[in-house]
């Protein structure tokens, strides 16, 4: 269907709406900071075992990747606004519903489930929709700001939660997500629309000429998910950079997230030290993301991609020289490297997944992302294994590193897309 297109405006509507993306991805960070400092306070109240706990933790992660393709169908299919604010009111539910809680089974249905859910549909599917469908011009650096939008989250969140949960309780800082949640919705149902047809217009970027035309409709969500990832499946792209980015989370969230605080322990540093500098990958993260996604509009994905990890390997090679019983300049010199490499890969693997999978590059992303989920999974128990088994962390760091390699060749190795592979809508 097309439609008559409206006198630009001298902004276009595209930024406002990547901003209210960029706010909703802040609120859904919140909940996903308060983990850590939750875990010792409802283990005082209640007596829950940290391994019960870290259940509902588990629930939520595997949730947070898995449905990231299925969340991209349904916005497909129901609009980006609706799915959005929907998922920040799940947040919300989850978040205000553990302040009644008094069985571990409610933890896990609340932190677990329904913030699993709520978040994995805020994840980095919502932000490459947004990117992919508003945006031809400075598509990767809205990538990299979106993509960015989660660890700023955090940073902003995590003290006041620990704050909160210190003065005032644990159930004053969950409400205090809930309604931080609650308060987007306004702004999304307000700001946020589906297409830029919807505003009779199109992408910021597009051709002159380009027609102003909605995509066509799409029934049935779960089964659009999965036939877009069994076409996907068999092109030799999608596999390549599934690999590559289960590597990206294994050696970032699975092996450095979860294991660098002990291990600087094992080497005499105080653990609110090595928490310290934890943090600060946060803050040079949100630095090296919106780099990222700047070179993404002007330098080809696959080579940066190949650059990414092949530093990176370099980086988690010399790791283990560098731990002492106090921060070193060497030691700042990778926190400061690392943190700006830690996702500076999503601007380059959106862009890939939009190049070569078209309009369902969206859900593909979502699928490549659950491997990334997956990845860290397997990369945080398989670390802690080698830590019981041979007393250090060394050959999971090495291992990485090869691993990181390994995701430079594979990355390198895409083929560069003549024209998107075609995927039925469903």
């Amino acid at each position: 269907m097309t439609v008559e297109t409206r006198p630009a405006p001298k902004l276009h509507r595209a930024w406002p709406i990547a901003g209210a993306a960029f706010v909703a991805l802040l609120a859904s960070a919140g909940f996903r900071a308060a983990p850590g400092v939750l875990i010792d306070p409802l283990h005082q109240e209640f007596g829950w075992s940290t391994a019960t706990i870290s259940s509902a933790v588990s629930v939520n992660l595997v949730l947070f990747g898995l449905f990231a393709p299925f969340a991209a169908a349904l916005m497909e299919r129901f609009g980006i606004r609706r799915v959005s604010a929907t998922a920040l009111f799940v947040i919300a539910l989850g978040a205000g519903g553990t302040v009644f809680m008094t069985a571990s089974w409610q933890l896990i249905l609340c932190w677990g489930v329904l913030v699993g859910l709520g978040t994995g549909s805020m994840a980095m599917g919502f932000a490459a929709m947004v990117a992919a469908r508003w945006f031809v011009r400075s598509r990767g650096v809205v990538t990299g700001v979106l993509t960015a939008a989660g660890a700023t989250g955090q940073l902003i969140f995590l003290p006041l939660i620990a704050n909160l949960a210190v003065s005032s309780g644990w159930r004053t800082a969950s409400l205090v997500i809930a309604i931080a949640a609650l308060a987007v919705v306004p702004v999304v149902l307000l700001v946020i629309r589906d297409h830029p047809a919807d505003i009779g217009t199109t992408a910021y970027g597009a051709p002159a000429d380009a027609e102003v035309t909605r995509p066509a409709p799409t029934t049935g969500s779960v089964r659009r998910a999965l036939s877009v990832l069994r076409q996907a499946a068999r092109t030799r792209t999608f596999w390549l950079l599934a690999v590559g980015f289960a590597i990206c989370g294994a050696t970032t969230n699975g092996l450095v997230g979860t294991h660098f605080v002990p291990a600087a322990h094992d080497h005499g540093m105080p653990q609110t030290t090595a928490a310290s500098l934890l943090a600060l990958v946060g803050v040079f993260d949100v630095v090296g993301t919106i780099f990222s996604g700047w070179l993404t509009d002007r330098v080809d994905p696959r080579v940066l991609l190949g650059v990414y990890y092949a530093l990176r390997g370099l980086s988690l090679a010399l790791l283990p020289q560098l731990f002492t019983d106090s921060v070193q300049p060497s030691m700042w010199a990778f926190i400061l490297f690392y943190g700006l490499d830690w996702v500076a890969t999503v601007p380059p693997t959106v862009a890939l997944c939009v190049r070569a999978f078209g309009d369902a590059g969206p859900i593909v992303f979502g699928w490549v992302f659950a491997s990334h989920q997956l990845g860290a999974a397997f990369a945080a128990s398989a670390a802690g294994l080698v830590r019981d088994q041979l007393g250090n962390y060394n050959v999971a760091w090495y291992s990485a590193a090869v691993l990181a390699v390994l995701a430079s060749a594979a990355s390198l190795a895409i083929t560069r897309a003549k024209k998107p592979v075609p995927v039925l809508a469903t």
